[in-house]
């Protein structure tokens, strides 16, 4: 099993973190992985992504062209990676923000209202958690209590006790996910 994402979105939106811990994960299950981030110079507001590769086998490069599933988190990237989407693949976006949504018909659509949702909650630094509940709902590569080790190794000490409201985030991302276009 190998599984190739691409996480993109603006920087402040958790983007690196979230495929950060999504590799310390992965590690913590004993599976070979690779994270590969790109970003501007800006600190937020400047465009993000990062390449996270979660594998069985050894990885022989960081450096994809294609991929298993992209998360999507702005219309920037949505412009520059629905195409990137493997055939039978997976597309999963944030429809805040979105003006074009993907028009694909090979690859599998899903949306999540992480924004909504994190709003509602009244914390914004939970976004990028239910955009993860989402994916690892779809795609259940990591179980529960390696995602608990990565957020611990992936978070500095003093905000372990954010721990418990992640792990909340992550279930609700899981409840939220909605296909919208589904191959036949």
């Amino acid at each position: 099993m190998t599984e190739e994402i691409i996480i993109a979105g603006f920087g402040g939106q958790g983007v690196l973190s979230m495929g950060k811990i999504l590799a310390y994960s992965g590690m913590m299950q004993n599976k070979e992985v690779s994270w590969f981030p790109s970003y501007g110079p800006e600190m937020r507001g400047g465009t993000a992504n990062v390449t996270v590769i979660i594998s069985d086998e050894r990885i022989s490069s960081p450096i994809l062209n294609w991929f298993d599933t992209a998360i999507i988190l702005n219309q920037q990237s949505m412009d520059k990676f629905e195409n990137s989407v493997k055939k039978g693949g997976i597309l999963i976006y944030d429809p805040n923000g979105i003006t074009r949504h993907p028009v694909r018909t090979d690859i599998n659509i899903y949306t999540i209202n992480a924004a909504d949702e994190s709003a509602r909650l009244g914390s914004a630094k939970v976004f990028n958690m239910i955009i993860l509940g989402a994916f690892l709902k779809l795609k259940p590569l990591i179980g529960a209590e390696y995602m608990r080790k990565g957020l611990e190794k992936s978070l500095p000490a003093r905000h372990h006790n954010m721990i418990p409201e992640n792990e909340r985030a992550i279930d609700i991302g899981k409840s939220l996910v909605k296909q919208t276009y589904k191959l036949n």
